[in-house]
């Protein structure tokens, strides 16, 4: 399918859509039991194509003991019954396509829950058939090697009653997949097909990198406290980048050479079916798009999300990543995530009025690459602190609140390296209007997670879509002028060299068409006229003041 869309020249529908990423416990909720569903997402579609959005990447629908936030799934082909039933998944996805929006799941493929069936047959018994759908090893006295959890703590835990360890990269709730195994393969991509059958329009892969792992159980060599250490050091006293430190402290637990060949294999699948679908996987190495054509279609820019937004930044980001994207590949950028804080807190210091909530959302939708929103960056939501450890869902924040608690710390002190630590404070409810609960969910119905009260203050959807200077009225708009744009949707990046450190100037160029997109971050007027060619005008916003090449200060424009 890739192949005859390059030769015919059709582009592939992410790479002309905004793609708008749904945690289903926070979006909508459609039953007024305190948890979003997929009923509410089928009524807030509406509000969705308004928006301008033409794809959904929906977090995990599965059924979830929840311990990692649903990313612990014990069964793939299953909805989990606190969002609905399969009935309410195939209208969802129908009303979605219906509106031209396509859909993409979230697809855990490197673990399961440990309620899985497939877990629980396992550690039944060392001769049961599925004991090496897992990654076990005996117990001689000692763990089998020195590799940690990326939660913090020995990747190995030992199943008493066979007396051996399983190995699990992230929770021991979540015990990795032997992805060495066909039973194992052949099995996960039955549930690709349950899927795609459907109509379902791809997968966003999560946690790629760590599908395999070193076979010899080579020791990383590092005890965990000098991996803190190291990475806390200044890249200048070090050898390594903090993301360097990563990649060398996990070498034997990440990114093995059969991860290639499996993404290969997961190519061929997807493009077996008449639609293109897609596959985005949870990292930012171009290496694993492959040529172009047989691996990933798109990797996210997770360097621009880590460094900032500050011109410097994205001039460099771009000089440095667009190169290494082979012809056919695309890909995705994003500022936030339900993983990261989001843009208001980390860019905005939490002012609703800070700049960089308009720049950011300005950036997105004129950078070269697909945008991926998060749910609520569009009203401008900001990061919720819990004041109470029985609020927080996320299980790796409690275990690290406990372990802080064992260390000496006060409970205040605890709290408060639970909150810098969890993903629940950017999680939390979507408000949608000023009345109880956000209007989220009913008056008096306690809801998953405590709602940020500041709906009370305007910052709800109901208030920002009458504020015609409101955040969401501004994602709206630069999200329909890209709609409406080949150039901005498919065009070539190319910067325009000035000498002001906070003027960021560049040019999208397709079929022989250009704009010129310009960011003043600074505090004062900047004198742009000299900088472009001469006659262009004002393409985006049509409410612009922009006068003889004159920027007002923090302004934004297309011109063409």
């Amino acid at each position: 399918m890739q192949a005859l869309l390059l030769v015919y020249g059709i582009m592939e529908w992410w790479k002309e859509s905004v793609i708008y990423q749904i945690y289903p416990r926070s979006f909508a909720d459609g039953n007024g039991d305190g948890m979003g569903d997929l009923k509410g997402i089928i009524n807030r579609l509406d509000y969705l194509k308004d928006l301008g959005i033409g794809g959904i990447w929906l977090s995990p629908h599965y059924p979830s003991p929840f311990l990692d936030c649903g990313y612990d799934v014990s069964d793939y082909c299953k909805v989990g019954a606190e969002y609905g039933d399969m009935d309410d998944f195939k209208e969802f996805l129908e009303e979605s396509h219906n509106r031209g929006i396509k859909v993409i799941l979230d697809l855990v493929m490197n673990h399961t829950s440990d309620q899985h069936p497939w877990f629980l047959e396992s550690k039944s018994s060392k001769d049961n058939p599925k004991r090496d759908w897992y990654v076990w090893k005996p117990n001689n006295g000692n763990l089998p090697n020195d590799w940690q959890s990326c939660f913090k703590g020995p990747a190995w835990t030992l199943d008493e009653e066979t007396n051996e360890y399983y190995y699990h990269f992230f929770l021991k709730e979540q015990p990795d997949l032997n992805w060495r195994n066909p039973e194992v393969k052949k099995a996960m991509f039955d549930s690709m097909r349950f899927w795609l059958d459907m109509g379902v329009d791809g997968f966003r892969i999560d946690a790629i990198t760590s599908i395999f792992e070193d076979e010899n159980l080579t020791n990383q060599g590092w005890t965990h406290e000098e991996f803190e250490k190291e990475i806390s050091k200044n890249s200048k006293d070090s050898e390594f980048t903090p993301g360097d430190t990563w990649d060398h402290y996990m070498r034997y637990q990440t990114k093995q050479p059969e991860l290639h060949t499996l993404l290969q294999e997961m190519r061929d699948l997807v493009d077996s079916y008449p639609d293109d679908k897609l596959l985005v996987g949870e990292l930012s190495d171009t290496e694993y798009l492959g040529n172009g054509t047989d691996e990933l279609h798109m990797v996210f820019n997770f360097p621009l999300m880590a460094a900032g937004i500050t011109k410097e930044i994205v001039s460099q980001n771009q000089k440095e990543r667009l190169p290494l994207h082979p012809k056919g590949s695309w890909q995705g950028n994003t500022l936030s995530n339900h993983d990261v804080s989001r843009i208001r807190s980390k860019y905005g210091k939490d002012l609703i009025t800070d700049q960089s909530l308009k720049h950011s959302a300005f950036l997105m939708a004129t950078l070269k690459g697909t945008p991926f929103i998060y749910y609520g960056e569009e009203i401008g939501m900001k990061n919720f602190d819990l004041d109470n450890i029985e609020d927080f869902m996320d299980l790796k924040s409690v275990n690290l609140y406990n372990k802080e608690i064992q260390r000496g710390l006060t409970k205040d002190e605890a709290l408060k390296v639970a909150q810098l630590d969890t993903r629940d404070r950017c999680r939390t409810p979507m408000p949608w209007a000023n009345s109880p609960n956000g209007g989220f969910s009913p008056e008096g119905i306690k809801t998953w997670l405590p709602v940020d009260p500041e709906y009370k203050e305007g910052i709800n959807v109901a208030d920002e879509l009458v504020d015609k200077n409101s955040i969401l009225n501004f994602y709206k708009d630069i999200i329909n002028f890209r709609n409406s744009s080949d150039i901005l949707k498919f065009g070539d990046y190319k910067e325009i060299i000035t000498n002001n450190k906070e003027l960021l100037i560049f040019r999208r160029t397709y079929k022989d068409k250009s704009l010129y997109v310009v960011i003043n971050y600074s505090n004062n007027k900047i004198e742009i006229e000299k900088l472009i060619p001469q006659g262009l005008k004002t393409m985006w916003p049509k409410s612009s003041n922009y006068i003889d090449g004159i920027l007002n200060s923090g302004e934004v424009i297309i011109l063409g």
